[in-house]
C-alpha cells in the first residue's frame, strides 16, 4: 500500500500525486491512500479513480482529514475519453459573454452560441467552463436549459471548482458537474478539436 501526502493542497495537486503514485504501481496494480482535508479534492480524486476503471472508497478521519482508497487492479483498462463514434469536439468557455466590445451584445452572443451547440450532430464530448464562464452553469443563469439539453444528448459539463468558489457559487451549481483544472486539462488534451472562448 502506498500512502500520498495531500494534506493542505489545492485542486489539481492531489489528483496530480495520485495519478503518479497510481502509475508506479504498473500493471500489476495495488493500493494507494491519499490523504487530503477538502471535500472537493476527495470528489475528484473519486472521479479520477471511476474514469480509470478503479473502485474507491473514503473515510472521515479526525481533524478534518478525509482518507481516499483507491485499489488498481491489474489489467484495469482506461476509460476512453473519446468515444469512436462521438465528435471528439471539446468547448472551453472562459468568459459569461462572447467577443469584444458591448458586455450588453456580448451575453446574447454567448446565450446564443451554448443555444447553437445543440444543433451539432453529434454534439461536443464536453463543454467545459472556468473563470467568469463558471457563471453561465449557476443556476440562475439564462443558458441553464440550453445547457441540461446539450447533457442530456451526451455531454459532459464541467466548470472548475476553484471558479465558483472565487464567485461564490458552488452551491447554485445547475448543471453538470463540478471539476479540478486537472480535469479540465485532460479533457482539452483529449480533444480531438477543440474551440476556446
Amino acid at each position: 500500500m502506498t500512502q500520498v501526502d495531500a494534506l493542505g493542497l489545492a485542486c489539481p495537486i492531489p489528483v496530480i500525486r495520485a495519478k503518479k503514485a497510481l502509475e508506479a504501481l504498473g500493471e500489476e496494480g495495488g493500493v494507494i491512500v491519499v490523504l487530503v482535508d477538502s471535500d472537493i479534492s476527495r470528489q475528484n480524486l473519486q472521479k479520477m479513480a471511476t474514469g480509470l476503471g478503479y473502485q474507491s472508497e473514503y473515510m472521515q478521519k479526525e481533524n478534518g482529514v478525509i482518507e481516499v482508497t483507491i485499489v488498481a487492479g491489474g489489467g484495469c483498462a482506461v476509460v476512453s475519453q473519446t468515444p469512436e463514434d462521438s465528435s471528439g469536439l471539446v468547448v472551453a468557455i472562459g468568459r459569461d459573454t462572447m467577443g469584444e466590445g458591448s458586455p450588453e451584445l456580448g451575453h446574447i452572443l454567448i446565450k446564443g452560441f451554448i443555444y447553437a451547440l445543440q444543433e451539432l450532430v453529434p454534439p461536443p464530448t464536453h463543454v467545459l467552463f472556468f473563470n467568469s464562464g463558471s457563471q453561465l452553469t449557476s443556476s440562475d443563469s439564462n443558458s441553464l436549459e440550453d445547457l441540461r439539453a446539450l447533457e442530456a444528448a451526451g455531454t459532459v459539463i464541467l466548470t472548475c471548482g476553484t471558479c465558483t468558489n472565487y464567485y461564490e457559487i458552488t452551491e447554485k451549481l445547475g448543471v453538470g458537474e463540478i471539476a479540478n483544472m486537472y480535469g479540465i486539462v485532460t479533457a482539452m488534451a483529449g480533444a480531438k478539436r477543440l474551440i476556446n472562448i
